[in-house]
């Protein structure tokens, strides 16, 4: 049943990169926002109450959940039974509408969405740590896609439940155990504010075996001083950071950069002209290249679309300018790409063994602190 909730990831919400391409090849950025960017202001958009995260149901994913995406596993893989990691996993938007700035609580193709996210992302940490992922009032697709001041309100509304969740997780587990931090796109911009203000100069950021910041620019320059923790620089390596952004070939990085140039990092620095953080997941290293043998398995659909298959030695991969370009478009993944053959939605995807394997890795190079 699980494995079967990728075609929904395909068919369901993919389908959103699906038609973001074809809108934005026919008309346009304009027509882009009109469909997608909500039209009232911030301060009419109808919202929930603050959640409270002592409740398990606040919860996506955590150890005492009887029904948790995150411990699904493909074929010849376990989670941990008994994991002595603790992942903190943030999803990324799963949110289309426009009738509000931030998501409800009560929205079921979102939070289906972010149970299917979670089945193909959060799953390649289960192995060695038990995954704690939070509902929270995400900001909607269209906040991305406009720079009106109610978009940066949504998303400072959607990260002050970031902040509350991770707290109440940092309480839940015992003060000495290792943590890794995951998020993509959405959720890894709320883990990078999240580890500035609330990991970075403290004694917890040396539990932190590793910080998967996936799916959105990390500035070399102006972020990752901020982020109390370095770029990984070599597998197995731990206390560290790693981002990738996938793209095949012919890619073009045009509309990532531009939108790149007009933020400002941690730092408080323009962004504008400074390097992306690229460590491919293939090799653990940054500005590396690996051919696809180095695969250990993407999670890719079957060719009837009934379920998911862990396919070896498919997709190579070699960072570039910044970027991860992985080659010509795989098949099977090919048809579901954001402008410019960004592959953005199979971050994870694309490496799903390697990923694992790396999570491993760094935490039997994690050296606790005394």
């Amino acid at each position: 049943m699980l494995a079967r909730r990728f075609l929904w990831v395909v068919v369901g919400l993919v389908m959103l990169a699906l038609t973001a391409s074809v809108t934005y090849r026919l008309f346009g950025q304009q027509i882009m926002r009109a469909a997608l960017v909500p039209s009232i202001a911030f301060a009419e958009s109808r919202q929930d109450a603050a959640p409270d995260y002592r409740r398990p149901a606040m919860w996506l994913s955590r150890p005492d959940l009887p029904d948790d995406p995150s411990r699904w596993a493909p074929q010849d893989y376990r989670p941990a039974p008994k994991p002595a990691i603790a992942t903190f996993y943030v999803s990324p938007t799963t949110y289309l509408r426009r009738d509000r700035w931030n998501g409800p609580f009560d929205d079921s193709e979102a939070n289906d969405r972010a149970r299917q996210l979670a089945q193909i992302q959060a799953t390649a940490f289960n192995g060695i740590s038990a995954v704690w992922a939070p509902r929270y009032r995400q900001a909607t697709f269209g906040a991305f896609l406009t720079d009106r001041r109610d978009a940066d309100l949504a998303v400072d509304f959607a990260y002050r439940d970031i902040a509350r969740a991770f707290d109440t997780f940092i309480a839940s587990i015992p003060s000495s155990r290792p943590i890794i931090l995951v998020g993509h796109s959405q959720g890894t911009l709320h883990l990078m504010r999240l580890m500035k203000e609330k990991v970075a100069g403290t004694p917890l950021s040396k539990r932190i075996i590793a910080a998967y910041l996936v799916g959105w620019p990390v500035s070399v320059e102006n972020d990752l001083p901020a982020l109390g923790l370095p770029a990984c620089t070599a597998a197995g390596e731990a206390n560290c950071v790693l981002s990738w952004q996938s793209f095949a070939e012919p890619a073009d990085f045009g509309l990532v950069r531009e939108a790149f140039d007009t933020t400002i990092g941690l730092t408080g620095r323009p962004n504008r002209g400074t390097q992306m953080l690229c460590v491919n997941p293939l090799t653990g290293q940054p500005g590396s290249a690996a051919g696809a043998d180095n695969n250990l398995g993407a999670l890719r659909p079957t060719s009837d679309y009934r379920s998911v298959e862990l396919v070896p030695g498919m997709i190579p991969a070699h960072c570039a300018s910044g970027y991860l370009v992985i080659g010509s478009p795989p098949t099977g993944f090919g048809r579901y790409v954001l402008p410019g053959n960004n592959f953005h939605v199979y971050d994870y995807a694309l490496f799903w063994a390697n990923v694992r394997a790396d999570a491993e890795a760094r935490a039997s190079g994690y050296v606790p602190p005394r």
